[in-house]
């Protein structure tokens, strides 16, 4: 399997956390209150969240637990719809009401499920306000402005009881539904499939959030067949960048081995397909043999075969990445409605191929083979 170590840091993930988590924490609902104090029968309903103000948040990793989402002294502002009786008088109308030093900790525990995915096993959940502020307008603003002890009392009770459902919801069912759409196995083509699952549940240290996938290429056509891994893990040793993506020598020679395998990496080069100048250079240093084997052969089409005897074989070092190649080089003289006759046939052997040349080369190679069989 192949290793790659995504370490992700704190400061990278924090915006779009934060953002998310506004976004859930604005969709909190609340009952309708009912009640009285004294002479004052009330109702408030239609709660809605207009602001969150959210300053004071940060982003860390839990070592051995997950990622821990923290909200200080932040600020929800609000508005309801009130209902009051007081003796004969009735008052109806819309009242602003802030929740202010609002303290929320989430940590999310997270683990690979079954197919691999990345997933959010569990999530713990404890938040406070510290206070309540509410201004009422209307008829009998000043004279019930005493209520607002009593109501903020109890709606910073019930606000507070909605936060922490909220963000398991936000967590255990919304995230994990977008997590479940990811896939982890999907085709690169028509020759090759790649699966880069999970392999291990997500290491989280003091400063990273570490993830080992499988990083694995395939052959569409004998899926059960895969290369042995034998290659060194990749270690991430920095910790500067939001993202870093730790690629092993397996996950390189899986995909060359995939597509040996599904026969890509072979090629005729002939009538067209020939250019002029190289089937000139053929007839040239093959005249005398054609002419030694049968004259008749002189006039035919000459063909050349491209193909590598055995998979590539990269190697990554400290000083760079280098790729062993083995491939033959057949040259034939086509007879029409005869088997072609072999000319020569030649094997080449480079151990130490500059990597970004021979996948380069590759590359070309796979391209001009699909286009050939109609697959670009």
């Amino acid at each position: 399997a192949t290793h790659n170590d995504m370490t992700k840091v704190s400061r990278g993930l924090k915006y779009e956390t934060q953002k998310f988590v506004a976004e859930e924490l604005s969709n909190i609902t609340m009952p309708e209150m009912k009640g009285n104090e004294g002479r004052f029968q009330y109702t408030i309903r239609e709660v809605k969240i207009h602001e969150l103000n959210l300053t004071h948040a940060d982003l860390a990793f839990q070592p051995g637990l997950g990622l821990l989402f923290e909200i200080q002294n932040s600020s929800i502002s609000l508005s309801f719809q009130r209902r009051i009786l007081y003796w004969l008088f009735y008052d109806t109308g819309y009242t602003n009401a802030s929740a202010e030093g609002v303290n929320i900790q989430t940590v999310l525990h997270m683990n690979k499920d079954e197919a691999g995915r990345l997933k959010i096993s569990n999530i713990t959940c404890d938040a406070s306000i510290a206070k309540m502020k509410m201004k009422f307008t209307g008829t009998l603003g000043r004279v019930y402005d005493f209520l607002g002890t009593f109501l903020t009392t109890g709606m910073r009770y019930v606000l507070n009881k909605q936060i922490c459902p909220v963000m398991n919801h936000a967590a255990l069912v919304s995230v994990n539904s977008l997590l479940d759409t990811i896939p982890v196995r999907t085709e690169v083509d028509n020759y090759v499939g790649i699966d880069y699952s999970l392999l291990s549940d997500p290491v989280v240290t003091s400063r990273s959030l570490d993830m080992d996938f499988r990083g694995m290429f395939f052959e569409l056509a004998n899926e059960n067949e895969t290369l042995v891994n034998y290659a060194v893990n990749p270690i991430v040793k920095e910790h500067n960048r939001m993202v870093y993506l730790a690629l092993s020598e397996y996950f390189f020679d899986s995909g060359l081995y995939s597509y040996f395998k599904a026969g890509i990496f072979q090629m005729n080069i002939a009538n067209e397909n020939m250019p002029k100048d190289l089937e000139m250079i053929l007839r040239t240093t093959y005249f005398g043999a054609i002419f030694m084997m049968n004259p008749a052969l002189v006039e035919y089409p000459i063909s050349l075969k491209l193909e590598l005897t055995s998979a590539p074989k990269t190697t990554i070092k400290t000083s760079g990445a280098t790729v062993a190649v083995t491939a033959t080089v057949t040259v034939l003289v086509c007879p029409p409605g005869a088997p072609p006759v072999q000319l020569s046939k030649m094997t080449m052997v480079r151990e130490n191929a500059p990597c970004h040349l021979v996948f380069f080369g590759l590359l070309i190679f796979i391209n001009e083979v699909r286009e050939e069989k109609g697959l670009g």
